[in-house]
């Protein structure tokens, strides 16, 4: 990419957070000198690229007992998105241990996924969808060894994930998708093939242990594409063992479903079924968040 692209990329991105946080107590550029810099470079077409905008995006994350404020600090070097760009984060929450580990997660993430790619709306999605799990405890990874009763429950809460990857190809991730829903009591479904689409549903600690342990397997990009949790009342909570959040479930346990591959490597399916399944479902609404196009 040559660097009037960089440039413009780097300003389209700007301009994108700026209408997504429309208020200062949320988006902050602080370089205003650095952003005129790049804007005119790209109006008067200079090819050269000097200019390190830099911006603060402020986050509101719900934690088990309270909802934290994280800041997002960003500069762009002059070859982003070729390279990543500078990100730290800070949250009063956090002990330095858990700060340091954080920030080793997230650049493993954005390694793994965003390379040569604008990224700043990969990482607030990973910060919101992880931040919590570090202020709540001393290491996330300490969950991968815990059983589903060991989870904390001080707020009955039903979570549905819908996460998109890529692809899904390799034999031993989908036998894990499979095996962990099972081990964690969710109900759902796996799309294998390009994109792979997986859908879990049950208890919210259950669900982001399962999140954890999926984020970390090697993938060209996963993200959460889009999140529902429901907050059970304490008639509900007190009612019989999984029945209140069985009248939740869209799925009936989790399995593997395939809708008429096809392609080259057999590795596409059919669009048009999915959208059937999900509608029948009750879940139309989420093709056009996966694909931006509504469904037939």
């Amino acid at each position: 990419m040559a660097h009037m692209e960089w440039a413009e990329a780097q300003i389209a991105e700007i301009d994108l957070l700026s209408s997504m946080f429309p208020s200062l107590e949320e988006f902050e550029i602080t370089d205003q000198l650095a952003l005129a810099e790049l804007v005119e470079r790209v109006d008067n077409s200079i090819n050269t690229l000097t200019s390190r905008p830099q911006f603060v995006i402020k986050l509101k994350i719900g934690t088990v007992t309270k909802e934290v404020i994280v800041t997002i600090r960003c500069t762009y070097p002059s070859e982003y998105p070729n390279v990543l760009p500078e990100i730290s984060i800070r949250c009063s929450d956090l002990n330095r241990t858990q700060q340091t580990q954080l920030h080793s997660d997230l650049n493993t993430y954005l390694m793994d996924n965003c390379c040569g790619e604008v990224c700043v709306l990969f990482v607030l999605g990973w910060v919101r969808d992880n931040a919590h799990l570090y202020i709540e405890n001393s290491s996330p990874t300490t969950w991968a060894t815990k059983n589903v009763s060991d989870f904390p429950q001080t707020k009955d809460t039903f979570t549905r994930l819908w996460i998109y990857s890529h692809h899904i190809y390799n034999k031993i991730k989908r036998k894990n998708i499979m095996e962990w829903s099972k081990e964690l009591e969710l109900t759902g479904f796996s799309m294998p093939g390009k994109p792979g689409i997986v859908c879990v549903e049950g208890s919210k600690p259950a669900c982001e242990e399962f999140w954890a342990r999926v984020k970390v397997l090697t993938w060209k990009k996963i993200m959460i594409r889009h999140r529902e949790d429901f907050t059970l009342d304490n008639q509900d909570a007190e009612g019989p063992t999984g029945e209140c959040k069985n009248k939740l479930n869209r799925f009936t346990g989790f399995k593997e479903a395939m809708f008429d591959p096809h392609g080259n490597r057999g590795n596409h399916m059919d669009l048009g079924q999915l959208y059937q399944f999900l509608n029948d479902k009750g879940c139309g609404n989420v093709f056009q968040l996966y694909f931006g196009i509504e469904g037939k």
